[in-house]
């Protein structure tokens, strides 16, 4: 079965480096028939970098396929997962794809059919442009991580760092030698996750802190989305640290 469908993408699209990536089953529209829901893209040669990668929906009871273009289309491990986000008696998409940037940072959309057609209810550049923080070293051993989005402030304990890195940081006196600003990266995992056990999937959004550099992690600002009908709208905010062995 997969592999005729295959063979009509590839006809439809006229071209035979076009694959199927992965697939999913679901009831994207809400007719109570299963739909056949695919990402497709173009294979770099000797690399897992994908090009051109287009969701495509191919109705179970019309038999038609739909091609489903995203802003941001190239990139590594895209997936696709199908589930309720919205409580509309329906199954919506996300698609999530690497980057393979240094911050870990990843492509996401969540499309939804509205009125007949998949609309894109989510995505990850709007997300990056709505959470901004400033992220800042203080003294005695804290950094202030500041959401702007929320109005929330963050403090941070860096007494777990080794006593190398603070005493580059910081006097005797835990007085800073200099100012350092640090920045949190753009969403870096998108997870679906049904909190309330009712059906209706959340979104928990990851974001890393980072300190002097990018590999100096402080821990992940942890959004959790919920859909209010119009869109996903923040429902809490927490920022994880990592611990120190005992």
């Amino acid at each position: 079965m997969q592999w005729n469908l295959q063979t009509v993408l590839s006809r439809q699209m006229n071209s035979n480096l076009t694959v199927i990536v992965t697939s999913k089953q679901g009831d994207i529209d809400g007719d109570g028939i299963k739909d056949n829901v695919f990402l497709t893209a173009n294979k770099t040669p000797d690399s897992p970098f994908w090009r051109n990668i287009t969701l495509v929906i191919h109705n179970g009871r019309t038999n038609q396929y739909e091609q489903v273009p995203m802003k941001n289309d190239a990139g590594y491990n895209p997936t696709l997962f199908l589930g309720d986000f919205t409580g509309n008696e329906g199954d919506d998409i996300l698609v999530v794809i690497d980057t393979g940037g240094s911050g870990g940072s990843i492509y996401a959309y969540v499309f939804s059919y509205l009125n007949g057609k998949p609309m894109t209810i989510f995505n990850s550049d709007s997300f990056n442009e709505s959470f901004q923080y400033d992220v800042n070293y203080q003294n005695q051993y804290k950094v202030k991580v500041n959401s702007h989005y929320l109005k929330e402030r963050y403090i941070l304990d860096l007494t777990y760092k080794d006593q190398e890195y603070l005493s580059e940081i910081y006097n005797k006196e835990g007085i800073l030698k200099a100012p350092i600003e640090g920045w949190v990266n753009p969403l870096s995992g998108l997870y679906p996750v049904d909190f309330n056990r009712d059906g209706i999937y959340e979104l928990e959004a990851y974001q890393r802190i980072a300190g002097r550099y990018n590999a100096d992690s402080l821990g992940f600002v942890q959004t959790v989305l919920k859909w209010n009908g119009k869109a996903f709208a923040p429902d809490r905010q927490n920022v994880a640290i990592f611990g120190k062995g005992i």
